[in-house]
């Protein structure tokens, strides 16, 4: 069957399915959830490159550069942020110690406009964080629950992940610096679509 005659339930499925697949990836998600980060999710390039690594053949983990968590926090203090950022750290060896990235969602609002050149409204929890993603495609977050099972969130459903396509965000529209953004994900993966 191909992804898109598959229903969302079926994308979802499958995803996970891949994510499984993936050891490494599956170490990052035991390791997140048995520290107990509040409201906590594996964000966007880990998760839909999982996927775009199973359907066109190459390797778990290809191009995956970090592992990006969000949490949410009320607390918007740095200092806050950094006792987390601090204890996922060290629960890591290298090279998952670099690249297991986290970030308080709760704060959100108060770098991104001189990171991203766009003033961004505060979120109430970590799973409105995808819809602002700079494309649907990365608009995805996972957990791996108490029971092992994997909850999926994605802000824009799974089609274009499974599908390959990338196209800025409806209500974002082109973000910052998308021509080098897409650049460097065609050059990993030539089977991409691009929509504008």
């Amino acid at each position: 069957m191909s992804a898109t005659e598959l229903t969302e339930a079926g994308r979802e499925a499958q995803l996970v399915e891949i994510l499984r697949a993936n050891d490494t990836l599956m170490q990052v998600l035991r390791t997140v959830r048995d520290l107990g980060l509040p409201d906590w999710r594996l964000f966007s390039g880990a998760v839909y490159q999982s996927v775009w690594n199973a359907r066109t053949g190459r390797p778990a983990g290809f191009g995956t550069k970090d592992y990006d968590i969000g949490y949410f926090d009320p607390d918007t203090s740095w200092d806050a942020e950094d006792v987390w950022i601090k204890r996922v750290a060290d629960a890591f060896e290298e090279p998952l110690k670099s690249q297991v990235e986290v970030r308080n969602q709760a704060r959100v609002h108060l770098w991104a406009p001189q990171k991203f050149g766009e003033d961004f409204a505060p979120l109430l929890s970590t799973d409105e964080a995808p819809a602002r993603f700079v494309a649907p495609a990365f608009a995805v977050g996972v957990r791996l629950e108490a029971d092992d099972s994997i909850s999926v969130h994605s802000a824009y459903g799974l089609a274009d992940v499974f599908d390959m396509v990338i196209r800025p965000t409806p209500r974002r529209g082109r973000a910052k610096g998308w021509e080098t953004i897409v650049a460097k994900l065609k050059a990993r993966w030539p089977e991409l679509t691009v929509a504008e």
